[in-house]
């Protein structure tokens, strides 16, 4: 525990099954009452310190070898609390947006892979959404160790990066997972950063304003919105359907509908374009070995909220108490004293106060197994019985939905991340930060190549342990392909993604080849993990290993044709298909055509009958480009531009 009875406290980051940093000192600090004598002690080391007029207290302890089980003790006069089952091995901060977020569960081949992820040797803590108008002292959150019981709400890309540091280092593993979904990177930067900054200066110069008129800019837009909702939004009346026995295994269905889910109710036809209440029911057949085990029932983000039903007993349910309810997948543990085997009725009560309604998620996030075994899951996708319990006519706004004034705390407001996710971390040991974030800034491509790199020095100035390594994703493909070549703002941002790699001990995992066109969340974390891995062990741990795909260096003409020149050429360039794809030409003119090209000698030349006098190319310059060009390695290049 991290809590005495009296005020003696750890940070919440310190707590049992934690992971600290081995192979150098490590801070450890809290909270007692002002002036007392605090002493921390961990295999046989110790220190003491003294807590300040605040009650803040601050020791130093180690360097400790990788390894473990430790107990840390921490007394302060008759108060003391132990933390159990300590390890010391490599620790990670893992930040930035959705693709950072984003669970094992719902990555690629999430069920198997959570079933297979039995290594208490790596740990993770999620750090609890806060935003803040000021950095906090503290964070919320809990170390969790890895096992097919905890690992499917794990980071996917921070668990698949471990899972390779597990095997190629032989130490354990802690992953500190501050990270929150749609978020752009001044948020997660400090505003003495950004004001340092002249053009980024600008980006917190509307949120400083005098105290009342904030007060009454929050009053205000709060009115609004409440004012708004009235006019679009429905309120919820009651669940009447419950009472009519709905949820029950033996209720009379034979005027229900038959529906595929997942899908929004609106999908179905013109007489389902309703607000309200609607019903789904299904019956599934519990296998024998699973009586009296607990069970997972999953069943993606519902819109808006749920109550969810499991013979006819309530087992879970959100609604307008949690944040962002309609994108929050369902996931509700089944009580083993209620699991038999034999036929069993799930039902769920869907209420949509505006806008669309029903199961927006994917297919293979409906499904039910035991927890221990994951693997095992019946897949829910496909039929269900649907009848509406109450029907209510859709609202027409008469003015759009309220902006949110730019005020200082909002979770996209300069450093307000930073202050309640950030700046309560400063000073924990770590080997250094693993990145994945970038969506959030795509209207602002060009300043994110200013901006990004101010992050990261950011953090290094703050945590005071020099320049650690800085790991991070190159944005995935996504949207539609272009069928001819020109502008795209995710190109950009994937430009200054490369750009930042002239801060030291920096190096970029590249993803355009794993991307979705039609979702901008790719499944595929395992190897954006992999790769993250392989720059941690080179840069972090100094291995001889190949971790980057071919990174554009120069170009030169040769007549009517391009060369580009390359650096990463791990071992030799090759085209991954019978031809290279995704290069593009243009002349004097910067009108760019799709060229053929070639690999001649670890260099690749472009040319194009429509540019006779080539002075530019471009490769993989889209939001989605079709591109193919890989080393040997088997890690594929980077997109550029010359021009």
């Amino acid at each position: 525990m991290g809590q005495a009875s009296g005020g003696l406290r750890l940070a919440a980051i310190f707590g049992d099954n934690m992971v600290l940093q081995c192979q150098r000192p490590v801070l450890i600090w809290g909270w007692a009452r002002p002036g007392a004598e605090v002493f921390v002690s961990m295999s046989g080391q110790a220190a003491a310190c003294q807590a300040d007029d605040a009650g803040r207290w601050c020791a130093q302890i180690g360097p400790f070898k990788a390894g473990g089980p430790h107990a840390l003790i921490v007394s302060a006069g008759h108060e003391s609390l132990t933390l159990h089952n300590i390890m010391t091995g490599e620790v990670w901060l893992c930040s930035g947006q959705s693709n950072m977020e984003w669970t094992v569960i719902n990555s690629g081949n999430g069920p198997a892979e959570a079933a297979a992820a039995d290594d208490p040797m790596i740990r993770h803590f999620k750090v609890a959404n806060t935003a803040a108008p000021g950095p906090l002292d503290d964070v919320q959150g809990r170390w969790e160790v890895c096992s097919p019981q905890t690992a499917g709400e794990f980071s996917a890309v921070a668990y698949y990066f471990a899972r390779r540091l597990r095997r190629s280092l032989g130490v354990p593993v802690g992953l500190v997972n501050s990270s929150w979904g749609g978020t752009n990177a001044e948020t997660w930067t400090s505003e003495e950063a950004l004001a340092a900054d002249g053009e980024l200066r600008r980006l917190i110069e509307p949120y400083h304003m005098p105290p009342e008129q904030v007060q009454q800019l929050v009053a205000r837009y709060a009115a609004d919105v409440e004012a708004y909702q009235k006019e679009v939004a429905y309120e919820d009346p009651g669940n009447t359907g419950e009472a009519r026995g709905f949820a029950q295994p033996e209720a009379d269905t034979s005027d229900w509908r038959t529906t595929t889910l997942p899908r929004l109710w609106e999908s179905i036809g013109p007489e389902m374009n309703i607000d309200g209440a609607v019903w789904f029911r299904r019956r599934v057949e519990i296998p024998a070995a699973w009586a009296g085990r607990e069970l997972t029932l999953s069943l993606g983000p519902v819109d808006d909220y749920d109550t969810t039903y499991f013979n006819g007993r309530r087992v879970g349910g959100i609604g307008p108490e949690t944040p962002e309810w309609w994108t929050v997948p369902r996931v509700y543990r089944i009580a083993g004293e209620m699991v038999h085997a034999g036929p069993t009725t799930l039902a769920v009560r869907v209420f949509d106060r505006i806008y669309a309604g029903g199961f927006p998620g994917r297919a293979d996030q409906m499904h039910l197994a035991p927890s221990d075994q994951p693997e095992a899951a019946i897949p829910l996708d496909g039929p269900w019985l649907y009848t509406v319990e109450l029907a209510l006519p859709p609202k027409t706004a008469s003015r759009p939905a309220p902006t949110p004034p730019a005020v200082r705390g909002q979770r996209n407001s300069p450093a307000a991340l930073f202050n309640g996710m950030i700046a309560p971390l400063v000073g924990l040991g770590i080997r250094g930060v693993i990145w994945y974030q970038g969506e959030g800034n795509d209207t602002q491509a060009h300043q994110y190549r200013r901006l990004f790199p101010t992050l990261i020095r950011d953090w290094r100035s703050r945590w005071g342990q020099g320049e650690f390594p800085f790991l991070y994703v190159q944005l995935a493909s996504f949207r539609n392909r272009q069928a001819q070549p020109g502008q795209s703002l995710w190109a950009e941002v994937r430009e200054g993604q490369m750009l930042t790699l002239s801060q030291p001990n920096t190096a970029m995992a590249v993803a355009i080849d794993i991307g979705d066109a039609g979702d901008i969340h790719p499944r595929n974390k395992q190897d954006v993990g992999l790769r993250l891995a392989l720059a941690a062990e080179a840069i972090a741990y100094d291995r001889a290993v190949i971790y980057s795909g071919p990174l554009f260096e120069s170009t030169c003409r040769e007549g009517q044709a391009m060369r580009v020149f390359f650096r990463h050429l791990g071992g030799g360039l090759v085209a991954k298909g019978d031809r290279l794809t995704g290069f593009a030409l243009a002349g004097a003119d910067r009108r760019f055509v799709w060229a053929q090209a070639k690999i001649d000698d670890n260099t690749v030349v472009v040319w194009s009958e429509q540019v006779p006098e080539p002075q530019a190319v471009r490769y993989a310059w889209a939001d989605n480009p079709d591109a193919n060009l890989y080393n040997l390695a088997g890690l594929p290049a980077s997109p550029f531009r010359s021009d």
